[in-house]
């Protein structure tokens, strides 16, 4: 991690660019949040990419949201019934929703979106690849009819995070499977899309059409009140930029902040630090679709036996209070956690490492593993774990990117061995992206292909826990991906600030005091 005193001094470049933009618009009416870095196209139906999810929740929205017990709550729905066992959804949509053109939401639009969505989505298959038929069967009525009824249905389609965003038919039938253009982003949320100048900004604008839910806000559910004219997403790499930035008053929030700062900046009068309420937990994907640990289950065992987790979230994460080497994939307390497999969480035996290596045919060739800076936990884990794999005896080499490089590069396999992202929270395994046979690493053995049909299925709460503990188990066999450990992540804020969710950067309800 950097020392507080260099990542401060760094923290002075770029604020008479921060100044100049920033000026453009009254700070009255203006809300600027310090980004990690420049997000890929904000079709969020299309990525799992956060600083794509964070822009793009204000834009678009989904049938359901999660509320602060990541619960799904009506949102763009209504209500909604099963019959059938659940193998026919009938959804009642709000009346009088506005996409930000003008023109009124009906089913039309959302059924040419649950078509893309499932089509071509992050996660849409979890759902939509059961899906018999998708029907308007009314002005604001959707039927669904799956082959089998789906447990986790309404958690599917509560979040933007590749997720159903709601988009107009036109614009959702023409796109395909290719990323929506910018004069396309058009949603119904309540914020609108202005303008994306690159490497600068993106900004969006208060929806005056918008009408929000009656209901009171929780989490990312209930009522969404503009508070702001216009929300500026600047892109700032630099850890010690968004710092010093939110510090001096260029910038109102910023996100990712790195741990060796969080006991310093708990005490800075100048900040409000945002810790947040649910753990992400970094990930380190292994490519089952081509290369050297392709169906090498044992050299991934191996990999996974060198390693002292605790380590590297010591260094990522510094502070106790924000980090937790937990080998469940959910927290505890949770409905979902699991002992399952967690015996091989971090082993940290570099001579039993050795030993699998050996077994596994591994004569040291350079295994590519593929990380950013923007996240700078990200650079962190896998430097330690670097080492703790030379110890071990295999090689590993480091491709370090930015984060929008990362983005593109993790999807051509042939471009590397591991990469590493984080996972934030989720509400259902459904939504895990190693679940998802199409998100990079590609993970489809017949072993996990068998677990996620039994998962998706059963809409038995016991018999879905039952279902995970053996995936979970699955996962610390086949390794397609490590967990490093749970994080509690922060942000920093201006003082001034108020009504900030603690979900995560959400800017609906936020005020100056």
């Amino acid at each position: 991690m950097r020392g507080a005193l260099n990542v401060l001094a760094r923290g002075a470049i770029g604020m008479a660019a921060a100044l100049f933009l920033n000026a453009q618009v009254s700070a009255a009416t203006l809300l600027r949040e310090a980004t990690i870095g420049e997000p890929p196209p904000l079709d969020v139906m299309l990525t799992t990419a956060d600083v794509a999810s964070v822009i793009g929740r204000h834009i678009f929205e989904t049938l359901y949201a999660l509320d602060s017990t990541y619960t799904p709550r009506p949102l763009l729905a209504e209500s909604a019934r099963e019959d059938d066992g659940g193998r026919t959804i009938v959804i009642k949509l709000r009346e009088g929703v506005l996409f930000h053109n003008g023109k009124e939401m009906t089913a039309k639009d959302v059924v040419a979106s649950m078509t893309r969505w499932g089509n071509y989505g992050a996660r849409g298959k979890l759902l939509m690849a059961a899906a018999s038929s998708v029907e308007a069967t009314g002005k604001y009525e959707v039927t669904l009819k799956l082959s089998a009824p789906n447990g986790a249905w309404k958690t599917l389609v509560a979040d933007v995070n590749g997720g159903l965003a709601i988009y107009p038919e036109e614009i959702a039938t023409n796109a395909g499977n290719r990323p929506i253009e910018q004069k396309d982003y058009i949603g119904t949320g309540p914020y609108k899309f202005v303008e994306w100048r690159p490497n600068r900004y993106v900004e969006v604008e208060k929806f005056d059409g918008y009408k929000p839910v009656k209901d009171k806000a929780d989490g990312f559910a209930g009522a969404r009140v503009a508070m702001f004219d216009r929300i500026r997403f600047i892109p700032v790499p630099d850890v010690g930029t968004r710092v010093s930035g939110v510090q001096a008053g260029d910038y109102d929030y910023a996100e990712m902040i790195s741990g060796d700062l969080y006991e310093s900046l708990s005490k800075d009068a100048s900040v409000q630090v945002q810790r947040t309420n649910a753990p992400i937990f970094g990930l380190f994907f292994m490519n089952s679709k081509q290369g050297i640990l392709k169906d090498n289950y044992k050299l991934r065992r191996a990999i996974q036996t060198a390693l002292d987790k605790s380590q590297a979230l010591r260094v990522a994460f510094g502070s106790k209070d924000l980090w937790n080497a937990e080998g469940s994939i959910f927290p505890k307390g949770t409905p979902w956690y699991s002992t399952a497999g967690v015996d091989n969480y971090s082993p940290h035996d570099p001579k039993k490492a050795k030993e699998l290596a050996k077994e596994a045919d591994y004569t040291g060739a350079p295994i590519r593993l593929l990380v950013s800076t923007n996240y700078q936990a990200h650079y962190d884990e896998a430097s330690v774990f670097t080492r703790q794999l030379a110890d071990a005896g295999i090689n590993v080499q480091m491709m370090v990117v930015d984060w929008a490089t990362l983005l593109k590069m993790r999807g051509q396999p042939e471009q590397w061995d591991i990469f590493v992202t984080h996972h934030s929270f989720s509400a259902d395994p459904l939504l895990l992206t190693f679940l998802n046979a199409s998100y990079p690493g590609w993970w489809d053995s017949a072993e996990i292909s068998a677990l996620r049909t039994e998962l998706i299925s059963s809409t038995d709460a016991a018999a879905r826990k039952a279902t995970w503990d053996k995936i979970q188990a699955l996962i610390y066999d086949q390794v397609p991906v490590m967990k490093v450990g749970d994080a509690y992540t922060y942000d920093i804020a201006s003082p001034k600030l108020k009504g900030l969710n603690p979900n995560g950067p959400a800017f609906w309800n936020v005020s100056t005091k």
